[in-house]
């Protein structure tokens, strides 16, 4: 009798939820339908931003949206809970963009967040290539480069290597001021950072998988492999 198996999605969440919990961290699902404001407004995204237009955002007819990204739970659950917040929120994310191997309408995302007093880019660039070194092993080298997000401030991208080519993995940062002022605390007192790696690209590029669609295919024949 053929037994079944965990998706390699699944396998690889529940790894980082473990070993995330291990580091006292909470776990939190957040609504893959939201509002503007927790999508957008709450994080310091302009009004004017692309990111908000149709052709990048699934918007239903009544105004609310399909999450973006699963930084729509920072500010939710920054209202509901009092410093120190330890979370990480594993989700599903949607764009509205044109699909090919390396690009889906429907992906998978780990949201980070921590806020307390004094936090800072040190504990964010330690807990990153902690959990890259355990997921892969303890030869992998992670990599950070200066970049852009309006939800964090300074923000850096991370890249890891494996098997001697770099490989973009997401976006990270310090949280901006306004977004944890929106959480109904206060900026001055305290800090935090946030990230929000995909889950399917490290898969891919650990078993030269070469097509993201593959995940949401349902072919029994790549779903046998794992």
């Amino acid at each position: 009798m053929n037994k079944g198996s965990l998706h390699p999605v699944t396998q690889t969440i529940r790894a980082a939820v473990k070993y995330f919990e291990a580091l006292g961290f909470d776990v939190y699902e957040g609504p893959e339908v939201d509002t503007e404001w927790y999508n957008f407004d709450a994080l310091n995204v302009a009004a004017d931003h692309p990111s908000r237009d149709v052709q990048d955002t699934f918007w239903l007819t009544d105004g609310r949206l399909l999450r973006t990204q699963t930084s729509n739970s920072q500010v939710r659950y920054g209202e509901t809970h009092k410093p120190p917040i330890k979370v990480v929120v594993p989700g599903v994310c949607y764009r509205n963009e044109a699909t090919d191997s390396g690009h889906e309408t429907t992906f998978l995302q780990l949201e980070g967040l921590y806020i307390d007093k004094e936090v800072n880019l040190g504990q964010l660039i330690w807990i990153l290539e902690g959990f890259y070194k355990n997921m892969y092993g303890p030869e992998v080298k992670v990599r950070f480069r200066p970049h852009h997000f309006p939800f964090t401030e300074p923000s850096i991208e991370f890249e890891y290597m494996f098997r001697g080519k770099w490989f973009e993995l997401g976006g990270a940062g310090m949280v901006h001021p306004e977004v944890i002022k929106n959480m109904g605390l206060n900026p001055e007192k305290y800090s935090g950072f946030a990230f929000g790696p995909g889950i399917e690209r490290p898969i891919m590029i650990k078993y030269g998988i070469n097509d993201i669609r593959l995940f949401r295919s349902g072919d029994l024949k790549f779903l046998k492999q794992f």
